[in-house]
């Protein structure tokens, strides 16, 4: 390989160059990881670059995503929010209108009601107005009619002056009359007012009557008219001050009264009916209280009659119980611990003899159950758990291999029950002591 010259410049300016020295491996390979490392510093910095343009916009896409999820939930809570304002202002506007529903409702009830007892009162006070000025009026028909037949009867002209007993006659009832009504706007007895009125009437009836029987002139037609007259105005006059009496009194009228008392006797009726009703139940819960403390003594007697005959010993300590403690009759507190204290077993029912024979059965049967069974009667083999059947296709390991037996290993066989391993322990042990 020729050697060549090469030329070399410091800041631009030739220099004298050494001479072309032979060819330098290293130097190249140097060169080449040198390039190679750059190379790939580059593409790491251009592929970070990359990465992280890809992970900006990664993240930034993200965010979007995030801004426009958190964007429509905003969005969804808003509309949420609006629709249970919109539902809170429904349910107020609802019970806002129901209110006023109900209160229309209440105030047209009241003005009806307002109304209905308005028209009553006219009612009343036009009845009242009609009867009062039709009481009167009678009244004075019947003035008009007894008067002129009176003064007929009393006409003398020998005795001028008794012209004026007519005006004192019917006069007589018509003051009374206007006294009973001043006693009842002041709240006093109207009795008197109303006899004197009656006993006026009387008299003027009596006399109309006897002037139309004795003088032709009057004639007995006008004298029964004029009778009737002078009694039907003062009885009418006081037929009405009696009403307003009682009305000013507040005593009830006679359908008031007649009503009060069938609602009395309907609540009577109701509480007659109810005290009937619990006398009964009392009666039967006494009956049923009764037919139960007789039972209940007819089993303690049978009880204590069974107890006195089969444990006398037991019956005396208990009854020495029961009268020391002053209890009525031997308890099951009582008898169990009397039997406690003879027989000295806890359980009632149970003696010496009985616990005895008892243990001995209970010996006898764990002998008998811990005994190995030897021989034909043993059940090792029907301990074991069933065997897989071998499918007769299948091939013979046996003589596949050499004739070497197949190696065992652990789970090849069904593992013997614990009873059995236990009763196979036992018939080893006993033919080893054989």
């Amino acid at each position: 390989m020729t050697a060549m010259s090469v030329e070399k410049k410091v800041n631009g300016t030739p220099v004298a160059s050494e001479p072309e020295r032979g060819f330098d491996a290293v130097a190249l390979a140097r060169a080449e990881a040198i390039r190679t490392r750059t190379t790939a510093e580059a593409d790491a910095l251009r592929i970070e670059a990359q990465g992280k343009a890809e992970a900006e916009k990664i993240k930034a896409a993200t965010e979007a995503e995030a801004k426009r999820i958190a964007n429509e939930r905003a969005a969804m809570r808003l509309e949420k929010e609006k629709a249970d304002h919109q539902a809170t202002l429904a349910k107020k506007a609802a019970e806002t209108a129901k209110y006023n529903a109900e209160q229309a409702k209440s105030e047209k009830a009241e003005k009806e009601e307002a109304g209905r007892e308005a028209a009553r009162l006219a009612e009343q006070e036009r009845s009242e107005r009609y009867w009062k000025w039709g009481a009167r009026g009678i009244y004075a028909v019947g003035l008009i009619i007894a008067a002129p037949i009176q003064f007929l009867h009393f006409w003398d002209p020998q005795r001028p002056f008794l012209v004026a007993a007519p005006g004192l006659l019917e006069g007589f009832a018509l003051v009374l009359a206007f006294g009973a009504a001043w006693a009842v706007a002041h709240r006093r007895d109207v009795a008197p007012y109303r006899i004197g009125i009656m006993l006026g009437a009387l008299i003027a009836a009596g006399i109309n009557l006897y002037g139309g029987m004795s003088d032709p002139k009057i004639g007995l037609n006008a004298g029964i008219i004029g009778a009737i007259a002078s009694l039907g105005g003062p009885i009418v006059l006081m037929a009405y001050e009696h009403g307003i009496a009682q009305k000013t009194d507040g005593i009830p009228s006679w359908r008031e009264r007649r009503a009060a008392e069938k609602q009395a006797e309907a609540e009577e009726a109701a509480r007659a009916s109810a005290a009937k009703a619990k006398a009964e139940a009392e009666e039967k819960a006494a009956a049923e209280k009764a037919a139960r403390e007789q039972a209940a003594a007819e089993e303690q007697q049978r009880r204590d009659t069974d107890r006195q005959q089969h444990h006398p010993e037991v019956w005396a300590v208990a009854d020495a119980l029961r009268s020391a403690r002053g209890s009525q009759y031997v308890t099951e507190q009582i008898w169990a611990e009397a039997w406690t204290r003879v027989t000295g077993c806890k359980t009632v029912g149970i003696t010496l003899d009985i616990e005895s024979q008892s243990r001995a059965a209970q010996a006898r049967m764990q002998t008998v159950t811990d005994t190995p069974i030897i021989g034909e009667f043993s059940l090792i083999e029907s301990q074991k758990g069933p065997r897989a059947k071998r499918d007769p296709n299948a091939p013979d390991g046996r003589r596949n291999n050499g004739g070497t037996p197949p190696v065992r290993r652990a789970g090849d066989s069904a593992p013997y029950a614990p009873i059995a391993r236990k009763q196979a322990s036992i018939e080893q042990t006993t033919e080893k002591k054989d």
